[in-house]
């Protein structure tokens, strides 16, 4: 085992920890909403997104919207913009990894191979690679493991479709403690409460995220020109 993969390995360890659990959510909830395992496994292995696979799930019941799906995933990893222009200098010189590295830069991937001091001895194409290939692999089995669990359960589990609720709830609460200034949050509030009184709960998803990159798009034009 060579020394990339172990420094890698004992950074990832917290990380497993947690796709573990959340993977295996994800699973169960793919065999709730009526998918077989090989659904949530291929998502795992193909989309990578976190969030996003909880959405897509979703989705898949819903009638054929690619292009609000497509608008949705964007805006949601939207902020993985900035993870790629922080990492053009690290992931300069690695060669064919580079592909699969931009693929499964998430949040975890991106915190570990940014900011640890990795010393001179290890190979830093190594250990990024491994970094992004442990964490990928820890979130597939995890999904995996919840959708066999998942049909293995003969009835249907109350609660389970409030899983993506929750996680974007959390992921706005951690947001909005983190944040200096809540404007963004605020307005993203506003504007998805007025969007949905004014054009109802088939638009308004769409159209207020639209109206959100619209204002903060002027916000921070305004805030360059000062």
């Amino acid at each position: 085992m060579s020394s990339e993969f172990k420094l890698a390995f004992q950074k990832t360890i917290p990380i497993m920890a947690g796709f573990a659990f959340l993977g295996m959510t994800y699973g169960l909830y793919m065999n709730q909403l009526g998918f077989n395992f090989l659904f949530p496994t291929l998502m795992a292995m193909t989309i990578f997104g976190g969030s996003v696979e909880f959405v897509v799930g979703n989705a898949l019941l819903k009638c054929f919207n690619p292009w609000g799906v497509l608008l949705l995933t964007a805006i949601i990893n939207s902020r993985h913009l900035f993870y790629g222009i922080s990492m053009l200098e690290r992931y300069k010189n690695t060669g064919w990894r580079k592909i699969y590295l931009i693929f499964g830069m998430v949040d975890e991937s991106f915190s570990i191979n940014y900011a640890t001091k990795i010393p001179e001895t290890i190979d830093k194409k190594h250990f990024y690679f491994y970094v992004t290939f442990l964490n990928h692999f820890y979130w597939v089995m995890g999904a995996m493991i919840g959708g066999l669990l998942g049909s293995l359960i003969t009835f249907q589990i109350k609660g389970i479709d409030f899983v993506m609720v929750a996680l974007f709830i959390v992921l706005f609460m951690d947001q909005f403690v983190n944040e200096e200034k809540h404007f963004n949050s605020v307005t993203g509030i506003v504007l998805a409460l007025g969007s949905l009184f004014i054009f109802g709960p088939e638009y308004f998803l769409p159209i207020s995220m639209l109206l959100m990159v619209g204002v903060l798009y002027i916000r921070y034009r305004k805030e360059e020109g000062q």
